[in-house]
Protein backbone atom coordinates (compact mmCIF):
# COMPACT_ATOMS: atom_id res chain seq x y z
CA UNK A 1 0.00 0.00 0.00
CA UNK A 2 1.41 3.40 -1.17
CA UNK A 3 1.13 6.22 1.78
CA UNK A 4 -0.22 9.54 -0.53
CA UNK A 5 0.41 12.98 1.34
CA UNK A 6 -1.25 16.41 1.62
CA UNK A 7 0.58 19.07 -0.83
CA UNK A 8 0.60 21.13 3.19
CA UNK A 9 2.86 17.58 4.42
CA UNK A 10 5.37 17.84 1.46
CA UNK A 11 5.71 21.99 1.55
CA UNK A 12 6.68 20.69 5.12
CA UNK A 13 9.63 18.86 3.81
CA UNK A 14 11.26 21.79 2.12
CA UNK A 15 11.17 23.58 5.46
CA UNK A 16 12.48 20.46 7.57
CA UNK A 17 15.30 20.17 4.79
CA UNK A 18 16.52 23.81 5.02
CA UNK A 19 15.74 24.74 8.71
CA UNK A 20 16.60 21.61 10.47
CA UNK A 21 18.84 19.25 8.09
CA UNK A 22 20.77 22.72 7.05
CA UNK A 23 20.08 21.76 3.35
CA UNK A 24 20.23 25.19 1.00
CA UNK A 25 16.98 25.76 -1.02
CA UNK A 26 19.29 25.93 -4.36
CA UNK A 27 20.51 23.00 -3.41
CA UNK A 28 17.16 20.84 -3.13
CA UNK A 29 16.07 22.97 -6.65
CA UNK A 30 19.32 21.42 -8.29
CA UNK A 31 18.31 17.77 -6.38
CA UNK A 32 14.70 18.55 -8.28
CA UNK A 33 15.82 19.54 -11.17
CA UNK A 34 18.38 16.46 -11.47
CA UNK A 35 15.61 13.94 -10.69
CA UNK A 36 12.92 15.70 -12.80
CA UNK A 37 15.49 15.35 -15.80
CA UNK A 38 16.45 11.67 -15.65
CA UNK A 39 12.70 10.39 -14.78
CA UNK A 40 11.20 12.35 -17.83
CA UNK A 41 13.91 10.81 -20.16
CA UNK A 42 13.32 7.29 -18.42
CA UNK A 43 9.85 7.39 -19.20
CA UNK A 44 9.81 9.38 -22.71
CA UNK A 45 13.13 9.26 -24.40
CA UNK A 46 12.63 6.24 -27.29
CA UNK A 47 9.06 8.28 -27.52
CA UNK A 48 10.73 11.33 -28.79
CA UNK A 49 10.50 12.13 -32.43
CA UNK A 50 13.36 15.49 -32.40
CA UNK A 51 15.10 16.37 -29.75
CA UNK A 52 12.89 19.92 -29.78
CA UNK A 53 11.92 20.72 -25.90
CA UNK A 54 9.68 23.45 -24.91
CA UNK A 55 9.02 24.69 -21.56
CA UNK A 56 6.85 27.02 -20.27
CA UNK A 57 8.39 28.73 -16.70
CA UNK A 58 5.84 30.21 -13.81
CA UNK A 59 7.16 32.87 -11.62
CA UNK A 60 7.80 30.71 -8.05
CA UNK A 61 9.82 27.64 -7.33
CA UNK A 62 8.45 25.27 -9.53
CA UNK A 63 9.18 27.58 -12.48
CA UNK A 64 12.49 27.62 -11.14
CA UNK A 65 12.76 23.51 -11.30
CA UNK A 66 11.95 24.11 -15.06
CA UNK A 67 14.51 26.78 -15.12
CA UNK A 68 16.96 24.65 -13.78
CA UNK A 69 15.43 21.13 -15.76
CA UNK A 70 15.96 23.23 -19.00
CA UNK A 71 20.00 23.80 -18.38
CA UNK A 72 20.10 19.65 -17.93
CA UNK A 73 18.31 19.48 -21.35
CA UNK A 74 20.55 22.09 -22.80
CA UNK A 75 24.13 20.52 -21.48
CA UNK A 76 22.67 16.91 -23.12
CA UNK A 77 22.16 18.18 -26.65
CA UNK A 78 18.60 18.86 -26.89
CA UNK A 79 17.05 22.45 -28.42
CA UNK A 80 15.62 23.80 -25.34
CA UNK A 81 12.64 26.92 -26.12
CA UNK A 82 12.07 28.57 -22.74
CA UNK A 83 9.29 30.64 -22.04
CA UNK A 84 9.14 32.53 -19.04
CA UNK A 85 5.93 33.90 -17.15
CA UNK A 86 8.04 36.82 -15.53
CA UNK A 87 10.81 38.83 -16.73
CA UNK A 88 13.83 39.35 -14.95
CA UNK A 89 12.62 41.98 -12.80
CA UNK A 90 10.03 40.15 -11.66
CA UNK A 91 11.72 36.88 -10.24
CA UNK A 92 13.41 36.17 -7.46
CA UNK A 93 15.19 33.92 -5.08
CA UNK A 94 16.27 30.26 -6.64
CA UNK A 95 14.10 31.02 -9.72
CA UNK A 96 15.59 34.44 -10.30
CA UNK A 97 19.51 32.42 -9.75
CA UNK A 98 18.04 29.66 -12.11
CA UNK A 99 16.89 32.47 -14.56
CA UNK A 100 20.08 34.03 -14.73
CA UNK A 101 21.99 30.90 -15.20
CA UNK A 102 19.80 30.03 -18.21
CA UNK A 103 20.42 33.13 -20.04
CA UNK A 104 24.14 32.95 -19.87
CA UNK A 105 24.06 29.10 -20.65
CA UNK A 106 22.10 30.45 -23.64
CA UNK A 107 25.07 31.94 -25.10
CA UNK A 108 27.18 28.88 -25.49
CA UNK A 109 24.39 26.91 -26.85
CA UNK A 110 22.72 29.32 -29.09
CA UNK A 111 19.83 26.74 -30.30
CA UNK A 112 18.30 27.11 -27.45
CA UNK A 113 16.39 29.86 -26.47
CA UNK A 114 14.75 31.81 -23.72
CA UNK A 115 11.83 34.49 -24.21
CA UNK A 116 9.24 36.21 -21.53
CA UNK A 117 5.89 35.34 -22.44
CA UNK A 118 3.62 38.15 -23.93
CA UNK A 119 0.11 37.04 -25.69
CA UNK A 120 -0.50 33.22 -26.94
CA UNK A 121 1.05 33.67 -29.66
CA UNK A 122 4.39 33.14 -28.57
CA UNK A 123 2.95 29.55 -27.81
CA UNK A 124 3.92 29.03 -31.71
CA UNK A 125 6.94 28.78 -30.70
CA UNK A 126 6.39 25.59 -29.05
CA UNK A 127 5.17 23.99 -32.87
CA UNK A 128 8.01 21.79 -33.94
CA UNK A 129 8.39 20.44 -30.26
CA UNK A 130 8.06 17.28 -29.51
CA UNK A 131 8.42 17.60 -25.71
CA UNK A 132 6.69 20.18 -23.76
CA UNK A 133 7.21 20.67 -19.95
CA UNK A 134 4.65 22.44 -17.83
CA UNK A 135 6.74 24.16 -15.02
CA UNK A 136 3.92 26.68 -13.88
CA UNK A 137 2.87 26.44 -10.84
CA UNK A 138 3.50 24.24 -7.79
CA UNK A 139 1.70 22.36 -4.89
CA UNK A 140 0.56 26.29 -3.05
CA UNK A 141 -1.52 27.28 -6.18
CA UNK A 142 -5.41 26.99 -5.20
CA UNK A 143 -8.68 27.58 -6.77
CA UNK A 144 -8.85 28.11 -10.76
CA UNK A 145 -6.52 29.36 -12.74
CA UNK A 146 -6.45 33.22 -14.19
CA UNK A 147 -5.06 34.82 -16.83
CA UNK A 148 -2.23 34.13 -18.57
CA UNK A 149 -2.33 30.96 -17.15
CA UNK A 150 -5.74 29.71 -18.46
CA UNK A 151 -4.59 30.30 -22.21
CA UNK A 152 -1.63 28.83 -22.18
CA UNK A 153 -2.98 25.56 -20.40
CA UNK A 154 -5.92 25.40 -23.20
CA UNK A 155 -3.53 26.26 -26.12
CA UNK A 156 -0.87 23.56 -25.18
CA UNK A 157 -3.27 21.24 -24.29
CA UNK A 158 -4.31 21.34 -28.01
CA UNK A 159 -0.79 20.49 -28.96
CA UNK A 160 0.15 16.88 -29.78
CA UNK A 161 3.18 16.64 -28.11
CA UNK A 162 4.36 14.76 -25.12
CA UNK A 163 3.82 17.11 -22.01
CA UNK A 164 4.87 16.37 -18.76
CA UNK A 165 3.66 18.41 -15.94
CA UNK A 166 6.57 19.23 -12.51
CA UNK A 167 5.34 18.34 -9.58
CA UNK A 168 1.55 18.50 -10.67
CA UNK A 169 -0.20 19.59 -13.53
CA UNK A 170 -1.24 23.65 -13.80
CA UNK A 171 -4.58 24.14 -12.67
CA UNK A 172 -5.05 21.05 -10.85
CA UNK A 173 -6.26 22.53 -7.02
CA UNK A 174 -3.87 19.66 -4.67
CA UNK A 175 -6.51 20.05 -1.70
CA UNK A 176 -9.88 18.70 -3.65
CA UNK A 177 -8.20 17.52 -6.81
CA UNK A 178 -10.33 19.58 -9.27
CA UNK A 179 -9.99 22.56 -11.40
CA UNK A 180 -11.85 23.51 -14.30
CA UNK A 181 -8.84 23.82 -16.69
CA UNK A 182 -5.87 21.87 -16.04
CA UNK A 183 -2.72 21.04 -18.04
CA UNK A 184 -3.72 17.69 -19.64
CA UNK A 185 0.05 15.93 -18.73
CA UNK A 186 0.90 12.39 -20.35
CA UNK A 187 3.62 12.18 -17.29
CA UNK A 188 3.86 14.17 -13.90
CA UNK A 189 7.20 13.56 -12.18
CA UNK A 190 6.02 14.54 -8.35
CA UNK A 191 8.75 15.66 -6.47
CA UNK A 192 9.53 14.11 -3.00
CA UNK A 193 6.38 11.77 -2.28
CA UNK A 194 3.22 10.78 -3.89
CA UNK A 195 0.50 13.19 -3.45
CA UNK A 196 -3.20 12.05 -2.71
CA UNK A 197 -4.21 15.07 -5.37
CA UNK A 198 -2.50 13.32 -8.12
CA UNK A 199 -4.86 9.96 -8.01
CA UNK A 200 -8.41 11.11 -8.16
CA UNK A 201 -10.37 13.46 -9.73
CA UNK A 202 -9.10 15.96 -12.12
CA UNK A 203 -5.54 14.41 -10.94
CA UNK A 204 -6.42 11.37 -11.76
CA UNK A 205 -7.81 12.15 -15.35
CA UNK A 206 -5.11 15.14 -16.50
CA UNK A 207 -2.06 13.51 -15.05
CA UNK A 208 -1.00 10.48 -17.06
CA UNK A 209 1.70 8.58 -15.73
CA UNK A 210 2.73 9.22 -12.15
CA UNK A 211 6.85 9.00 -11.61
CA UNK A 212 8.34 9.95 -7.96
CA UNK A 213 11.11 12.56 -8.19
CA UNK A 214 13.48 13.36 -5.04
CA UNK A 215 14.46 16.85 -3.31
CA UNK A 216 17.47 14.64 -1.90
CA UNK A 217 16.64 14.15 1.67
CA UNK A 218 15.28 10.86 2.03
CA UNK A 219 12.66 8.81 3.50
CA UNK A 220 12.91 9.33 7.18
CA UNK A 221 11.20 12.37 7.78
CA UNK A 222 8.06 10.87 5.74
CA UNK A 223 8.21 7.93 7.63
CA UNK A 224 6.97 9.97 10.83
CA UNK A 225 4.36 11.84 9.18
CA UNK A 226 0.58 10.42 10.13
CA UNK A 227 -1.09 9.95 7.01
CA UNK A 228 -5.37 8.79 6.54
CA UNK A 229 -5.03 8.36 2.38
CA UNK A 230 -3.41 5.30 0.74
CA UNK A 231 -2.85 3.92 -2.99
CA UNK A 232 -3.97 0.40 -3.30
CA UNK A 233 -1.30 -2.11 -4.91
CA UNK A 234 -1.37 -5.23 -6.26
CA UNK A 235 -0.08 -7.40 -3.21
CA UNK A 236 -3.18 -5.43 -1.22
CA UNK A 237 -5.43 -7.62 -3.15
CA UNK A 238 -3.49 -10.74 -2.40
CA UNK A 239 -3.36 -10.02 1.44
CA UNK A 240 -6.81 -9.29 1.43
CA UNK A 241 -8.52 -12.59 -0.32
CA UNK A 242 -10.11 -14.51 2.44
CA UNK A 243 -8.41 -17.97 2.98
CA UNK A 244 -9.83 -20.99 2.21
CA UNK A 245 -9.68 -24.13 4.64
CA UNK A 246 -9.61 -27.80 3.65
CA UNK A 247 -12.41 -28.97 5.81
CA UNK A 248 -15.19 -26.04 4.50
CA UNK A 249 -18.45 -26.97 3.16
CA UNK A 250 -20.81 -25.12 0.73
CA UNK A 251 -22.75 -23.47 4.45
CA UNK A 252 -19.14 -22.61 5.99
CA UNK A 253 -17.50 -20.89 2.82
CA UNK A 254 -19.60 -18.03 3.04
CA UNK A 255 -23.57 -17.49 2.21
CA UNK A 256 -25.09 -14.65 0.91
CA UNK A 257 -28.36 -13.58 0.82
CA UNK A 258 -29.33 -11.54 -2.44
CA UNK A 259 -32.68 -8.99 -1.90
CA UNK A 260 -32.55 -7.62 -5.59
CA UNK A 261 -33.99 -7.54 -9.11
CA UNK A 262 -37.44 -6.48 -9.86
CA UNK A 263 -39.67 -7.27 -13.46
CA UNK A 264 -38.59 -4.00 -15.00
CA UNK A 265 -35.10 -4.48 -13.73
CA UNK A 266 -34.39 -7.96 -13.39
CA UNK A 267 -30.60 -8.16 -15.07
CA UNK A 268 -29.05 -6.75 -12.28
CA UNK A 269 -29.50 -9.50 -9.84
CA UNK A 270 -28.66 -11.69 -12.09
CA UNK A 271 -25.15 -10.35 -12.46
CA UNK A 272 -24.47 -9.87 -8.69
CA UNK A 273 -26.09 -13.52 -7.87
CA UNK A 274 -23.62 -15.09 -10.48
CA UNK A 275 -20.90 -12.94 -9.43
CA UNK A 276 -21.20 -14.07 -6.00
CA UNK A 277 -20.32 -17.94 -6.18
CA UNK A 278 -17.29 -16.89 -9.10
CA UNK A 279 -15.62 -14.76 -5.74
CA UNK A 280 -15.35 -18.06 -4.44
CA UNK A 281 -18.70 -18.23 -1.55
CA UNK A 282 -19.95 -21.20 -1.03
CA UNK A 283 -23.80 -20.26 -1.16
CA UNK A 284 -25.67 -17.92 -3.50
CA UNK A 285 -29.41 -17.54 -2.79
CA UNK A 286 -31.22 -14.86 -4.93
CA UNK A 287 -34.85 -13.26 -3.79
CA UNK A 288 -36.97 -12.63 -6.27
CA UNK A 289 -40.44 -11.98 -7.40
CA UNK A 290 -42.44 -14.93 -7.45
CA UNK A 291 -44.54 -14.22 -10.54
CA UNK A 292 -41.65 -14.18 -12.40
CA UNK A 293 -39.66 -16.63 -11.19
CA UNK A 294 -38.89 -18.35 -14.47
CA UNK A 295 -36.52 -15.32 -15.60
CA UNK A 296 -33.75 -15.82 -12.72
CA UNK A 297 -34.33 -19.83 -13.28
CA UNK A 298 -33.05 -18.92 -16.65
CA UNK A 299 -30.57 -16.49 -16.08
CA UNK A 300 -28.82 -17.73 -12.85
CA UNK A 301 -25.53 -20.20 -13.45
CA UNK A 302 -25.54 -21.95 -9.79
CA UNK A 303 -27.04 -19.77 -7.61
CA UNK A 304 -30.56 -20.21 -6.34
CA UNK A 305 -33.88 -18.65 -6.37
CA UNK A 306 -35.78 -17.98 -3.35
CA UNK A 307 -39.18 -16.81 -4.09
CA UNK A 308 -41.36 -14.38 -2.41
CA UNK A 309 -45.00 -13.70 -3.31
CA UNK A 310 -45.48 -10.22 -5.08
CA UNK A 311 -49.43 -11.08 -6.15
CA UNK A 312 -48.23 -9.95 -10.02
CA UNK A 313 -46.55 -7.02 -8.99
CA UNK A 314 -43.16 -7.83 -9.91
CA UNK A 315 -41.89 -5.98 -6.90
CA UNK A 316 -40.49 -6.43 -3.15
CA UNK A 317 -43.29 -4.60 -0.58
CA UNK A 318 -42.83 -4.02 2.90
CA UNK A 319 -45.16 -7.20 2.98
CA UNK A 320 -42.60 -9.08 1.89
CA UNK A 321 -40.98 -8.61 5.00
CA UNK A 322 -42.08 -11.96 7.54
CA UNK A 323 -40.88 -14.39 4.10
CA UNK A 324 -37.66 -13.30 3.90
CA UNK A 325 -36.82 -13.23 7.50
CA UNK A 326 -35.29 -16.77 8.01
CA UNK A 327 -32.99 -15.99 4.88
CA UNK A 328 -31.48 -13.22 6.23
CA UNK A 329 -30.83 -14.36 9.52
CA UNK A 330 -29.59 -17.73 7.40
CA UNK A 331 -26.57 -15.25 5.26
CA UNK A 332 -23.15 -14.02 6.53
CA UNK A 333 -24.01 -11.24 4.01
CA UNK A 334 -27.05 -9.12 2.81
CA UNK A 335 -26.37 -7.77 -0.83
CA UNK A 336 -29.41 -5.61 -1.45
CA UNK A 337 -30.47 -2.93 -4.03
CA UNK A 338 -29.68 -3.98 -7.36
CA UNK A 339 -32.77 -3.33 -9.93
CA UNK A 340 -35.06 -3.39 -6.99
CA UNK A 341 -36.57 -0.16 -8.74
CA UNK A 342 -38.11 2.43 -6.79
CA UNK A 343 -41.74 1.91 -6.13
CA UNK A 344 -42.38 3.77 -2.58
CA UNK A 345 -43.36 0.38 -1.23
CA UNK A 346 -39.91 -1.23 -2.18
CA UNK A 347 -37.99 1.88 -0.43
CA UNK A 348 -40.32 1.42 2.47
CA UNK A 349 -39.34 -2.75 2.55
CA UNK A 350 -35.80 -1.68 2.23
CA UNK A 351 -35.52 0.11 5.36
CA UNK A 352 -37.14 -1.71 7.32
CA UNK A 353 -35.23 -4.70 6.79
CA UNK A 354 -32.25 -2.40 7.42
CA UNK A 355 -34.28 -1.27 10.80
CA UNK A 356 -35.06 -5.07 11.66
CA UNK A 357 -31.94 -6.47 10.94
CA UNK A 358 -29.48 -4.47 12.17
CA UNK A 359 -27.08 -6.57 13.46
CA UNK A 360 -26.07 -8.17 10.04
CA UNK A 361 -23.53 -7.45 7.21
CA UNK A 362 -25.32 -5.40 4.18
CA UNK A 363 -23.48 -4.61 0.97
CA UNK A 364 -26.56 -1.86 -0.04
CA UNK A 365 -25.78 -0.85 -3.68
CA UNK A 366 -27.88 0.78 -6.29
CA UNK A 367 -31.64 1.46 -5.25
CA UNK A 368 -30.79 0.28 -1.76
CA UNK A 369 -29.02 3.18 -1.45
CA UNK A 370 -32.29 5.47 -3.50
CA UNK A 371 -34.30 4.15 -0.23
CA UNK A 372 -31.74 5.93 1.88
CA UNK A 373 -32.35 9.83 0.74
CA UNK A 374 -33.84 12.39 1.95
CA UNK A 375 -31.64 11.79 5.07
CA UNK A 376 -33.36 8.57 5.85
CA UNK A 377 -29.37 6.79 6.26
CA UNK A 378 -29.66 9.39 9.39
CA UNK A 379 -32.49 7.30 10.89
CA UNK A 380 -30.83 3.87 10.72
CA UNK A 381 -27.77 2.18 12.25
CA UNK A 382 -25.37 1.67 9.37
CA UNK A 383 -22.73 0.73 11.36
CA UNK A 384 -19.99 -2.38 9.79
CA UNK A 385 -22.45 -1.96 6.61
CA UNK A 386 -20.94 -1.15 3.33
CA UNK A 387 -22.64 1.40 1.01
CA UNK A 388 -21.56 1.10 -2.69
CA UNK A 389 -22.94 4.10 -4.46
CA UNK A 390 -21.41 5.61 -7.63
CA UNK A 391 -21.05 9.49 -6.80
CA UNK A 392 -24.20 10.66 -8.16
CA UNK A 393 -26.41 8.33 -6.06
CA UNK A 394 -23.58 9.45 -2.90
CA UNK A 395 -24.67 13.52 -3.75
CA UNK A 396 -28.66 12.20 -4.05
CA UNK A 397 -28.20 10.34 -0.83
CA UNK A 398 -26.76 13.22 1.35
CA UNK A 399 -28.53 15.93 -0.06
CA UNK A 400 -25.80 18.07 -2.08
CA UNK A 401 -25.32 18.32 -6.31
CA UNK A 402 -22.60 16.42 -8.16
CA UNK A 403 -20.86 19.46 -8.41
CA UNK A 404 -20.34 19.90 -4.91
CA UNK A 405 -19.28 16.67 -4.17
CA UNK A 406 -16.73 16.52 -7.13
CA UNK A 407 -15.30 19.75 -5.49
CA UNK A 408 -14.78 17.61 -2.44
CA UNK A 409 -14.86 14.25 -2.67
CA UNK A 410 -12.65 13.26 0.28
CA UNK A 411 -14.30 15.64 2.59
CA UNK A 412 -17.86 14.33 2.30
CA UNK A 413 -17.08 10.86 2.19
CA UNK A 414 -14.67 10.47 5.20
CA UNK A 415 -17.26 12.40 7.03
CA UNK A 416 -19.99 10.62 5.77
CA UNK A 417 -18.09 6.90 6.67
CA UNK A 418 -16.53 8.56 10.19
CA UNK A 419 -20.02 9.52 11.55
CA UNK A 420 -22.04 6.67 10.31
CA UNK A 421 -19.01 4.00 11.36
CA UNK A 422 -19.92 2.05 7.95
CA UNK A 423 -17.67 1.68 5.23
CA UNK A 424 -18.20 3.42 1.90
CA UNK A 425 -17.12 2.21 -1.41
CA UNK A 426 -17.17 5.14 -3.73
CA UNK A 427 -17.52 3.99 -6.78
CA UNK A 428 -15.95 6.13 -10.18
CA UNK A 429 -12.63 6.41 -11.96
CA UNK A 430 -11.11 5.59 -9.77
CA UNK A 431 -13.03 3.55 -7.16
CA UNK A 432 -12.36 5.11 -3.45
CA UNK A 433 -12.98 3.22 -0.12
CA UNK A 434 -13.53 5.22 3.05
CA UNK A 435 -13.81 3.49 6.29
CA UNK A 436 -14.63 4.50 9.44
CA UNK A 437 -11.16 5.89 10.85
CA UNK A 438 -11.33 8.39 8.53
CA UNK A 439 -9.12 6.59 6.29
CA UNK A 440 -9.11 6.27 2.06
CA UNK A 441 -7.95 3.65 -0.46
CA UNK A 442 -7.54 4.90 -3.63
CA UNK A 443 -8.10 2.11 -6.46
CA UNK A 444 -5.00 1.60 -8.91
CA UNK A 445 -6.11 -0.27 -11.85
CA UNK A 446 -9.31 -0.43 -13.69
CA UNK A 447 -10.13 1.23 -17.76
CA UNK A 448 -13.16 3.26 -19.04
CA UNK A 449 -14.50 -0.35 -20.54
CA UNK A 450 -15.81 -0.64 -17.02
CA UNK A 451 -17.69 2.54 -17.14
CA UNK A 452 -21.26 0.58 -18.79
CA UNK A 453 -24.03 -0.85 -17.15
CA UNK A 454 -24.09 -4.06 -14.95
CA UNK A 455 -20.09 -3.49 -13.77
CA UNK A 456 -21.31 -1.63 -10.45
CA UNK A 457 -23.51 -4.29 -9.82
CA UNK A 458 -20.77 -7.22 -10.57
CA UNK A 459 -19.23 -5.06 -8.03
CA UNK A 460 -21.30 -5.38 -5.44
CA UNK A 461 -21.30 -9.17 -6.16
CA UNK A 462 -17.98 -9.95 -5.55
CA UNK A 463 -17.86 -7.83 -2.62
CA UNK A 464 -20.53 -9.86 -1.08
CA UNK A 465 -18.89 -12.69 -1.97
CA UNK A 466 -15.64 -12.34 -0.24
CA UNK A 467 -17.28 -10.38 2.72
CA UNK A 468 -19.12 -13.42 2.88
CA UNK A 469 -16.19 -15.46 3.63
CA UNK A 470 -13.80 -13.12 5.87
CA UNK A 471 -14.38 -10.85 9.18
CA UNK A 472 -11.89 -8.45 7.64
CA UNK A 473 -14.30 -5.68 5.87
CA UNK A 474 -11.33 -3.28 5.18
CA UNK A 475 -9.01 -5.89 3.69
CA UNK A 476 -11.66 -7.95 1.93
CA UNK A 477 -13.20 -4.38 0.29
CA UNK A 478 -9.57 -3.47 -0.95
CA UNK A 479 -9.18 -6.91 -2.60
CA UNK A 480 -12.57 -6.93 -4.07
CA UNK A 481 -12.35 -3.62 -5.33
CA UNK A 482 -8.95 -4.27 -6.67
CA UNK A 483 -9.55 -8.00 -8.50
CA UNK A 484 -13.07 -6.30 -10.13
CA UNK A 485 -10.58 -3.67 -11.32
CA UNK A 486 -7.90 -6.19 -12.89
CA UNK A 487 -10.49 -8.43 -14.12
CA UNK A 488 -10.71 -5.11 -16.79
CA UNK A 489 -7.75 -4.82 -17.27
CA UNK A 490 -7.32 -8.45 -17.72
CA UNK A 491 -9.93 -8.50 -20.79
CA UNK A 492 -7.89 -5.79 -22.40
CA UNK A 493 -5.41 -8.80 -23.65
CA UNK A 494 -8.13 -10.01 -26.26
CA UNK A 495 -10.88 -7.24 -26.14
CA UNK A 496 -10.75 -3.73 -26.16
CA UNK A 497 -12.50 -0.84 -23.83
CA UNK A 498 -15.34 -0.57 -26.06
CA UNK A 499 -16.49 -4.32 -26.77
CA UNK A 500 -16.17 -6.52 -23.11
CA UNK A 501 -19.85 -6.46 -20.75
CA UNK A 502 -20.35 -7.36 -17.45
CA UNK A 503 -21.13 -10.77 -18.14
CA UNK A 504 -17.13 -10.95 -19.64
CA UNK A 505 -16.50 -9.12 -16.20
CA UNK A 506 -17.72 -12.13 -13.59
CA UNK A 507 -16.49 -14.96 -16.58
CA UNK A 508 -12.66 -13.06 -15.98
CA UNK A 509 -12.95 -12.72 -11.71
CA UNK A 510 -11.54 -16.13 -11.43
CA UNK A 511 -8.65 -15.69 -14.01
CA UNK A 512 -7.97 -12.34 -11.82
CA UNK A 513 -7.71 -14.19 -8.73
CA UNK A 514 -5.73 -16.76 -10.41
CA UNK A 515 -3.37 -13.97 -11.72
CA UNK A 516 -3.20 -12.36 -8.16
CA UNK A 517 -2.44 -15.85 -6.08
CA UNK A 518 -0.17 -16.50 -9.11
CA UNK A 519 2.27 -13.31 -8.50
CA UNK A 520 2.89 -13.40 -4.86
CA UNK A 521 2.92 -17.03 -3.93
Amino acid sequence: MIPLYTSQQVREADSFAINTLGIPSIVLMENAARSLYHEIIQNLSEKLENKNVGIVCGKGNNGGDGFAAARHFIINEYFVKIISLGAEEELKGDALTNFRIIKNLINEYPSSKLMVYESVKDLSQFDDCSLIIDAMLGTGSRGELTEPYKEIVEKINQSNAFKVAIDLPTGLDLENAYGEVVFNADLTVTLSEYKTGLFYGKGYVNCGSISRGTIGIGNEYYDKLIITDYLIEPEDAYFGLPTKKLDQHKYSAGKVFIIAGSGKLPGASFLTANTVLRSGAGSSVLAFPKSIKILAQQMLDSAIVFDYEDNGQEILCDKNLKELDDKINWANVIAIGPGLGRDQSTINAVIEILKKHKSKKFVIDADGIYALRNEEYKKLNLKGNVLTPHQKEFSDMIGINLEELEKNVLKYGKSFSSENGCYLVLKGAPTIIFNPNGETFINSAGNPGLAKFGSGDVLTGIIAGFLAQTNEIEDALISAVYIHSLAADLLLEDKTEYGYTSEDLIDQIPHAIKFILNSFV
